[in-house]
C-alpha cells in the first residue's frame, strides 16, 4: 500500500473531521472526539464492531487516571471492547512511537482493571455514563470472559503493540488501528481482501476438497468438510467482517425451536452428527489455494472469503466454543467454496443468498444493502431537489458511495464544485441514519438505544412485517424533515452538556414529540425551510432536561444504560412527557402556507396545544372501547352513523398500535362520541374502561 495512498485518505479523513466540527448541527466537544465518532461509525458498519458507541470519558480509579474513548459491549460473546484514542490533527500523518500508544491503551488499561478487580465504585467521577458501564461490566462479572483495548489513532504507528497484557488474572487483548490499517479496511483498499485465511493454521492440515466446474464456466465450485474447531477461530480472528456480502445477523439461543438453539443440541449432544444434520456454510472467495497429491485435492487457504450463507451455523460454533466450552473435535461442518471467474460477485452472491435461504426463514430484510426500499430512497434522493433547485440530500445506500459520486465528478472542477455545492456532506446520510430517525418517531426510542446496526435490523424487520408501501416523493420529504428535527435535537442536547446519556435524551425527545403531536408535525414547512423555526428549538431545549428527567426517574435501581433498552422504559417514560403550551411553532400550529397559497387555503384555523391533547388522549383509549362506543351509540340513537363511523375508524387505528394517527377532527369527535355514551349509561363495561 503506498504512503501517497494513506496520506491521501488521512488528508481526507481530516477533511471531515473538519466539516464536522464546523457543521452547525453538530457539537462535540473536540476533533478529537469527533474522529473517534467518525472512526467508530464507520468500522461498525463494515462489520468490525457491533453496538459500538463513542464515549469520550476520563477520570481517576483511586489515584491512577483513566482515560477512554468509546465501548463496544457484548453479552452474548462475553465481549467488552473499550477505544482508546491518540489524535494528532496532523496532516500528511506522521510517525508516532509505539510507546506513546502503549500509554493510550494503559490509560483505559486502568479502566478496565477497575471493571474486573472489583473497583467499579471508585471510578471518580461516579455520575457518568462511564461510571454506569463499569459497574454493569462488573455486574455481570464472568459472563464476560474477554476483554479488549482498541487504540485508534490517525497517525502511522512507529511499532508494534503487545498483543495482550494480564490484568486480575485476565487476558487483555489489545488491537491497533493506525491510519494505514484505517486506509487499508475503510479507505480504497478492498476490505474483503484483507482475509487472507491460512487454512493450513487454523486447522493443523490441509482440507481435503472436491472441486466441481460449472458448465457455463463463470465460476468454480469446490466442496470440503471443515473442522468446526478451525471454522470457529477462523470467525474468532475476522468476526463478522466474513459476512461484508451477506450482512446477516446472528439471531440469537432465544426460542425452543431456534435454528440456532437445535445446532447447539447437536454440538453437545450429537457433535459426530453435524455433518449429517447441518445444511452447512456457502463461501465465496476471490482465491482459492491447492495443493495436487496423488491425485488427491487439498484446500491450504482462501483469500477474500465471504460467507454467503451459514452465518448462523459459523457465530453459533463460535459461541458455543468461547462462550460456553463446548468441544468441537469431534465436529464437521460441510462447506461448498464458490470463486466467481466472469461476471459481477455482488450479483452473484446475492442471487445465491436468496436461493439458499429459501429453505429456513430468513427474512428479506437481511439482505439489506440491495433491498429495493433502499435503492428506492436512493433513486428519490437523487431526484428530489430543494425548493431552491441549486441542492439535494444524498442517500448512502452502500457505504463510501459518497465519496465516490465525488471522486467522479472530480476529473472536470467545476463538475466537482457543482456536486459539492449540492451535496454538501452536511446533506450525506446513510441506512443507520434511516433507521435512527425513523425508529425514535415513530415510539422505538429504546430500539435506537441499542445502537446503529442492531437498531437497523430490527427496523427492516418491522418494515416487512407491516408491509409497509414503497417510498414515495412525499414520503422522502418527510424523511428528511424528521433528519432535521433529529439533528436538530442532538445538537442542542450537545450545546446543554448533559453529564451522560445525551443520544438516549435525543431518541427519547424524538419519540416525545411523535407520541405528543400525534405525528403531525409540518413536514412541508421543514423541507422547504432546511431547518426549524426558532420557536421549535425553544420548545426542544425546554423538553430536553424534562426528557432526561423523566428517564433518570424512570431507572431506579436499574443500570441506565440497560434500561433505556427496554421497552418498559419507554412505556414508563410516555407517562411523563411534557406538555405543549400556546403558542405553538409554526411547525405544530398549521399557519404555515403552502408554496402556492395562503394560510387559510391550506389549513383553516390556528391550532392550538389543546388540539394535541385531545389526539394524545384519544390514543389512549383502547380498541374495544372504540367499537362498543360506536355499536351502543348507533344502536340507541346517541350518536349519529358518521361519528360512529369515526369510532371505528379510530378502534381501527388502536387495533393498529396507532401506526397510523388521529386527526385533529377524528379526535374531537371521537372524545365526544365517549362522552355522549358514557353519560348515557350505555354499556357499563364501556364506561368503566373509558372511565
Amino acid at each position: 500500500m503506498s504512503e501517497d495512498g494513506t496520506s491521501e485518505f488521512a488528508r481526507a479523513l481530516a477533511a471531515e473531521v473538519d466539516e464536522a466540527r464546523d457543521d452547525p448541527t453538530i457539537d462535540i466537544p473536540s476533533t478529537e472526539a469527533l474522529f473517534t465518532r467518525i472512526v467508530i461509525d464507520e468500522l461498525e458498519e463494515i462489520g468490525h464492531f457491533e453496538a459500538a458507541f463513542d464515549l469520550p470519558q476520563e477520570g481517576k480509579v483511586g489515584r491512577s487516571p483513566f482515560r477512554i474513548s468509546g465501548y463496544a459491549i457484548d453479552e452474548d460473546a462475553g465481549q467488552l471492547t473499550l477505544f482508546a484514542t491518540h489524535y494528532s490533527g496532523d496532516v500528511p500523518p506522521r510517525r508516532v512511537p509505539a510507546s506513546d500508544l502503549l500509554k493510550t491503551a494503559e490509560r483505559a488499561g486502568t479502566y478496565v482493571a477497575a471493571c474486573i478487580g472489583g473497583l467499579a465504585d471508585r471510578i471518580e467521577p461516579s455520575n457518568t455514563e462511564a461510571g454506569d458501564l463499569a459497574r454493569r461490566v462488573a455486574a455481570l462479572g464472568e459472563r464476560i470472559d474477554r476483554f479488549r483495548i482498541v487504540v485508534l489513532t490517525d497517525c502511522i504507528a512507529g511499532g508494534t503493540l503487545p498483543a495482550a497484557v494480564d490484568s486480575h488474572g485476565k487476558t487483555v487483548e489489545i488491537e491497533l488501528y493506525d491510519i494505514v490499517r484505517l486506509h487499508r479496511v475503510l479507505g480504497e483498499g478492498q476490505t474483503r481482501a484483507d482475509i487472507d485465511v491460512d487454512l493450513v493454521a487454523f486447522a493443523g492440515h490441509r482440507i481435503a476438497c472436491l472441486p466441481v466446474a460449472s458448465g457455463a464456466g463463470h465460476y468454480e465450485a469446490f466442496l470440503a468438510a471443515f473442522p468446526g474447531e478451525a471454522l470457529s477461530r477462523i470467525y474468532d480472528r475476522y468476526g463478522t467482517h466474513l459476512l461484508e456480502l451477506n450482512v446477516r445477523a446472528f439471531l440469537g439461543l432465544s426460542g425452543r425451536k431456534s435454528v440456532n438453539a437445535e445446532l447447539r443440541r447437536t454440538l453437545v449432544e450429537q457433535p459426530e452428527m453435524f455433518l449429517a444434520f447441518n445444511n452447512g456454510v456457502v463461501a465465496t472467495a476471490d482465491e482459492v489455494r491447492l495443493e495436487h497429491e496423488g491425485g488427491a485435492v487439498y484446500l491450504t487457504g482462501l483469500r477474500g472469503l465471504q460467507i454467503v450463507n451459514g452465518g448462523q451455523t459459523t457465530a453459533s460454533l463460535h459461541r458455543a466454543r468461547r462462550k460456553e466450552s463446548v468441544a468441537l473435535g469431534a465436529v464437521e461442518v460441510p462447506v461448498k467454496i464458490i470463486r466467481v471467474t466472469e461476471g459481477d460477485l455482488e450479483q452473484m452472491v446475492s442471487s445465491i443468498s436468496r436461493a439458499a435461504n429459501r429453505q429456513n426463514t430468513v427474512q428479506q430484510a437481511d439482505f439489506s444493502a440491495n433491498d429495493p426500499f433502499h435503492r428506492e430512497v436512493e433513486t428519490l434522493a437523487n431526484n428530489a431537489w430543494l425548493e431552491n433547485g441549486r441542492g439535494r440530500w444524498f442517500y448512502e445506500r452502500a457505504r463510501g458511495s459518497w465519496l465516490a459520486a465525488e471522486q467522479k465528478a472530480s476529473y472536470r472542477t467545476t463538475e466537482q464544485r457543482a456536486f459539492r455545492e449540492q451535496t454538501p456532506k452536511a446533506r450525506r446520510f446513510g441506512k443507520l441514519d434511516l433507521a435512527r430517525y425513523l425508529s425514535a418517531w415513530d415510539g422505538f426510542p429504546w430500539r435506537v438505544a441499542f445502537g446503529g446496526q442492531k437498531n437497523f435490523q430490527a427496523f427492516m424487520q418491522r418494515r416487512k412485517e407491516q408491509t409497509a408501501p414503497p417510498p414515495d416523493a412525499a414520503w422522502f420529504r418527510r424523511l428528511i424533515a424528521l433528519t432535521i428535527l433529529y439533528r436538530t435535537t442532538e445538537r442542542l442536547v450537545r450545546t446543554m452538556k448533559f453529564p451522560a446519556y445525551g443520544a438516549n435524551i435525543v431518541a427519547y425527545l424524538i419519540a416525545a414529540l411523535g407520541e405528543r403531536t400525534g405525528g403531525r408535525i409540518d413536514f412541508d414547512l421543514v423541507w422547504r425551510q432546511q431547518r426549524l423555526s426558532m420557536e421549535m428549538e425553544t420548545l426542544i431545549s425546554i423538553w430536553a432536561p424534562l426528557i432526561d428527567q423523566a428517564l433518570r426517574a424512570s431507572v431506579g435501581s436499574r443500570n441506565p444504560t440497560e434500561w433505556f433498552k427496554k421497552e418498559d422504559c419507554w412505556v414508563e417514560v410516555r407517562n411523563h412527557l411534557p406538555t405543549l403550551t400556546d403558542p405553538l411553532p409554526a411547525e405544530l400550529d398549521g399557519t404555515s402556507p403552502n408554496a402556492a397559497g395562503s394560510v387559510a387555503e391550506r389549513h383553516g384555523p390556528t391550532l392550538q396545544a389543546a388540539d394535541y391533547d385531545r389526539i394524545e388522549e384519544c390514543m389512549r383509549v383502547p380498541s374495544a372501547v372504540w367499537v362498543a362506543t360506536a355499536e351502543a351509540g348507533q344502536r340507541s340513537g346517541v350518536l349519529h352513523y358518521k361519528l360512529a363511523s369515526i369510532c371505528i375508524t379510530l378502534a381501527n387505528y388502536a387495533a393498529g398500535g396507532w401506526s397510523r394517527r388521529p386527526s385533529i377532527k377524528q379526535a374531537k369527535h371521537g372524545l365526544e362520541s365517549v362522552a355522549k355514551v358514557r353519560a348515557a349509561g350505555l354499556f357499563d363495561e364501556t364506561q368503566r374502561e373509558v372511565g
